[in-house]
């Protein structure tokens, strides 16, 4: 029989079709609801905690479009649309609050969210566990003190009457006492100061657990190719918690518009209420003693799409920059 192979060619053997595995039938709807039903009786609470204090108080952000009475509510007020919007954007403390509120946020990404990478770094390169977890001890207690007396403490330690530590200020540098606590000038730092003092230690254990996860195998490597502390900072440590800083910086962006309505109200004073009025205590003043709900609640909403905006631009330009993002 005739063929067209040549005398020593080797016929490949037919190509295997791989065929893929048959799909496993889907179970109904109700059956996994019934296989898994403790684990979504565990989840209602949940459920429901966000539902009735997340979710349903949203339909309040309608008056921020009415004018809203409390004795007609909020389907028998007058809609007025964007004019509160209108007013806020116009009126002379638009400006002024702002300024303050993102003057505020700026100081708080520069001097405060590095702090707790920087003592975080540090706190790993102990080697005695005793002093490490000492220290880690003595920096967590700040931040479940309240924002009462921590601004009590503030006046105990600067005021310009029996403060400690104006006193000793002004003993070295001699000439007028100096009240730092109603001064103006001196309200941002105290602000920064209090905020690296209440919230450094507690922001160090996300980043703490984060180096805990680094491989040891990494540095031991790293020594034997004769990496010093700083290289093995460099190229391990620092790329190690580098998702994580980015995490944290997204979440952060969302609450730059956030001041702290407690913190800046205890230290507002009639000397310094120029340069310490931010959105939040705007929106208490309006409100509150005001009775100017309607208006309170559209400062509020402004501040709300901003925090919104800054978290999904943030996530955005960190997939950019080729990290993974929050979403």
């Amino acid at each position: 029989m005739a063929t067209d192979l040549a005398p020593n060619q080797v016929v490949p053997p037919a190509a295997e079709v791989k065929q893929a595995p048959p799909r496993k039938p889907r179970r109904p709807l109700g059956r996994e609801l019934l296989r898994y039903r403790w684990l979504y009786v565990m989840l209602l609470p949940g459920l429901a905690y966000f539902a009735l204090f997340k979710y349903l108080p949203m339909y309040g952000l309608t008056i921020a479009f009415k004018d809203y009475v409390p004795f007609l509510g909020y389907s028998g007020s007058q809609w007025v649309g964007l004019e509160h919007f209108r007013e806020l954007f116009t009126g002379p403390d638009f400006g002024r609050l702002m300024f303050n509120t993102l003057l505020l946020a700026l100081l708080t990404i520069v001097f405060v969210f590095p702090a707790p990478i920087v003592v975080a770094l540090m706190l790993n390169e102990l080697r005695m566990k005793v002093l490490k977890r000492s220290v880690q001890s003595l920096i967590y207690i700040p931040h479940f003190l309240s924002w009462t007396i921590v601004a009590s403490l503030t006046y105990l330690l600067f005021s310009v009457d029996f403060g400690v530590i104006a006193g000793w200020v002004h003993s070295l540098a001699g000439g007028p006492k100096v009240d730092y606590v109603a001064q103006a000038g001196w309200f941002r730092p105290l602000i920064v100061l209090q905020l690296l003092w209440k919230q450094t230690g507690w922001g160090t254990i996300i980043y703490l657990a984060a180096l805990a996860g680094v491989d040891s195998q990494l540095y031991e490597a790293a020594r034997v190719d004769g990496a010093g502390r700083w290289r093995q900072f460099w190229h391990i440590t620092l790329p190690a918690i580098q998702p994580t800083i980015v995490v944290m910086a997204i979440l952060t962006s969302g609450h730059l518009m956030d001041s702290g309505f407690e913190q800046i109200w205890l230290m507002t004073t009639s000397l310094n209420r120029d340069v310490a009025d931010v959105f939040d205590t705007f929106v208490y003043y309006v409100g509150i003693t005001q009775g100017s709900f309607s208006y309170a609640t559209a400062v509020g909403l402004f501040k709300g799409v901003i925090g919104v905006v800054l978290i999904f631009g943030s996530n955005r330009l960190a997939k950019r920059l080729g990290q993974r993002g929050l979403f």
